[in-house]
């Protein structure tokens, strides 16, 4: 059973997604190259290594061992505080002393300067161990907000002090009227009396409202916890600003502290009103909290105290800012998760007897049965989960160099990265939450029915990883984002700049006479999306081309994943043309896999958009 064979299981697991990460790194994104710009000079492959070493020992330890224990014991409220496993306070504590907290930031906030795809690559060993464990991630998304967005006191106070591990972050937007819909929040924020615009923290004003949905809302790690916090300033009637323009962002610290960065000793008006409890992700606390109700009045008033981040009305500007990173990070969480069960499948299909092969003369009975893995329709099903995780995985890796790229390169190259990736982050968030959540029910089914109980972790995998279409941005926002706004933007500057960024792959992948079937099927694919989303704006009318956004984002999220493997595949070749390492022979068996079964689903995809297919909007409501 699980318990038994874990930790072989962990080590397996650890030492494939070390060599999958070193080739990405490496080989194919030539991250060393990161360490002559100025920025990264002091760091080197040895220094990259050490950093990716100690997060695979922490994982391995903290995270991994644990992960079944954070899903059976869950956050519990005594009515004073929040109760986590010892388990959780030992991994984020360990996590915090590694220095990962803070390690893209700058030497003077306690940071490493790593470039941001070496910190990628080096959580992702923290979300294939234990992806509930820790909400490591959400401290540092909101520590970057406040440094973009805050005063110099605030980047000091609030954002060191996350960085450094003392305090965690949250985001707090949701209410439970309004999920997604951000311009319905109904949180309020009025200045807190005479010189509210005056206090050193930040201009001060009181909010009450209540928000739901807040992961890592409240616990015991950490000495305190920072909510940013949306809400709207009433206007000169006194009633909220209609639509998101009145939306502002506010730091709401559970605790108050002063300029230096201490407790005061008092308890904001933050009140835990309940726990919600998931499908999955269970080990990481996720609350209502109610906001100034008066269960804790603080300096003689009722109202949660919050300190202006930003500009009054730019807090959706402001909050994106995190929403964007935090969509990457949710990219790659179900990434890790996808890998995580093709790990366990993998394992479990190279080590179960099942069945016997079918000869000439049907299955013989008295022959030995034979391990699951030499079926062919099992190879088919592992084959589909690496090609889905080490797909995404070299997107999101692609993505974050990205960043990097963003703010180290030259003005021009800069430039280009950002707006290439604000095409890819809609695909980057959605199609690793839709395509390795098939790779977690594909580990279930390769398990049988031993899949479907708690004796293995793939249950687990697709509990905790199905929260991930709906985290940060539903699959049907993310669509409508892409097909709305992304590819259009700029009069489709954007679009035209992946295609051009594919087309240079594809002139590469020609050359190689290995490689040239798949660069004609993936030209003509790229093609295929661009007439698509000619033809879904055809009329101009927004209701008619966003009918069938979704299906839009699968077949765009299908032809960047088979330009990546394109580009894979080209590298592999590269460094190994005879495909004599194992390893060189799976990375272009998942890329003839994903060429083969998956690009071809794009036709049917684009069909719908292409035509603007009513099916759906037209379908009335008595008539389901």
């Amino acid at each position: 059973m699980f318990s038994q064979g874990r930790p072989p299981i962990i080590s397996r697991m650890t030492t494939s997604l070390r060599s999958t990460l070193d080739f990405l790194l490496y080989d194919w994104l030539r991250t060393e190259s990161l360490t002559t710009r100025p920025r990264f000079a002091d760091h080197s492959r040895e220094t990259f290594d050490a950093v990716l070493d100690t997060c695979e020992r922490i994982a391995r330890e903290k995270y991994a061992p644990f992960n079944r224990i954070v899903d059976t014991q869950e956050p519990r409220f005594d009515g004073e505080k929040v109760i986590l496993p010892q388990c959780t306070h030992d991994a984020r504590q360990a996590y915090a002393d590694s220095g990962m907290l803070g390690a893209a930031q700058d030497y003077e906030l306690g940071g490493m300067q790593l470039p941001y795809v070496v910190e990628s690559a080096a959580n992702s060993f923290f979300a294939c161990a234990s992806i509930s464990i820790g909400s490591n991630l959400l401290t540092t998304g909101n520590a970057n907000a406040i440094l973009v967005h805050g005063t110099p006191m605030q980047q000091r106070v609030f954002a060191a002090n996350e960085f450094n591990g003392r305090w965690a972050g949250t985001m707090c937007l949701s209410e439970p009227q309004a999920g997604s819909s951000l311009s319905d929040i109904a949180t309020r924020a009025e200045p807190d009396g005479a010189g509210f615009e005056a206090d050193p923290l930040g201009p001060r004003y009181r909010l009450r409202g209540n928000k739901m949905w807040i992961s890592a809302g409240d616990h015991e790690l950490t000495e305190n916890i920072v909510h940013l916090v949306l809400a709207k300033i009433p206007g000169p009637d006194g009633k909220p600003v209609p639509g998101v323009k009145g939306i502002s962002l506010f730091i709401v610290p559970k605790k108050l502290v002063d300029t230096e960065g201490q407790l005061t000793g008092e308890r904001n008006d933050v009140a835990l009103a309940g726990l919600n409890h998931k499908l999955g992700w269970r080990g990481t606390t996720n609350t209502l909290l109610n906001f100034g109700e008066g269960r804790y009045p603080v300096r003689g008033g009722v109202g949660a105290i919050g300190y202006l981040v930003g500009k009054p009305g730019e807090g959706l500007k402001c909050m994106f800012h995190m929403m964007n990173e935090a969509r990457i990070s949710i990219g790659m969480a179900a990434t890790m998760l996808g890998l995580a069960g093709y790990y366990a499948s993998l394992d479990y299909a190279r080590t179960r007897l099942q069945g016997r092969p079918i000869g000439s003369g049907g299955k013989d009975a008295s022959s030995p049965q034979v391990r699951l893995i030499e079926h062919a329709d099992v190879k088919r099903m592992l084959l589909a989960q690496k090609s889905y995780g080490e797909g995404a995985l070299a997107l999101n890796l692609y993505c974050a160099r990205l960043v990097d790229e963003g703010r180290t390169g030259d003005a021009g190259a800069a430039a280009d990265a950002r707006l290439l990736l604000e095409v890819l982050t809609p695909i980057a968030k959605s199609w690793p939450s839709e395509f390795c959540l098939e790779a977690n029910s594909l580990a279930i089914q390769i398990h049988g029915g031993y899949g479907y109980t708690r004796d293995f972790p793939v249950e687990q995998y697709w509990r905790d990883n199905r929260l991930n279409m709906i985290h940060e941005g539903t699959h049907g926002i993310q669509a409508a984002d892409l097909l709305g706004r992304k590819v259009v933007m700029q009069g489709g500057a954007g679009l035209q700049l992946l295609a051009r960024t594919v087309a240079a792959t594809i002139a590469k992948a020609r050359q190689r006479p290995e490689l040239a079937a798949w660069a004609g099927q993936l030209e003509q694919a790229l093609q295929d999306v661009i007439d698509a989303t000619r033809a879904a704006w055809a009329t101009g009318s927004a209701g008619e081309a966003l009918a069938n956004a979704v299906p839009y984002m699968q077949a765009f999220g299908h032809v960047v994943l088979a330009w990546v493997w394109l580009d894979v595949a080209d590298r592999v070749l590269a460094k190994d043309a005879s495909l004599s390492i194992a390893a060189s022979a799976g990375r272009m068996g998942a890329a003839r896999y994903f060429f083969h079964y998956e690009l071809p689903k794009t036709g049917a995809w684009l069909a719908v958009v292409r035509t603007r297919d009513a099916t759906c909007a037209d379908m009335a409501e008595d008539a389901f």
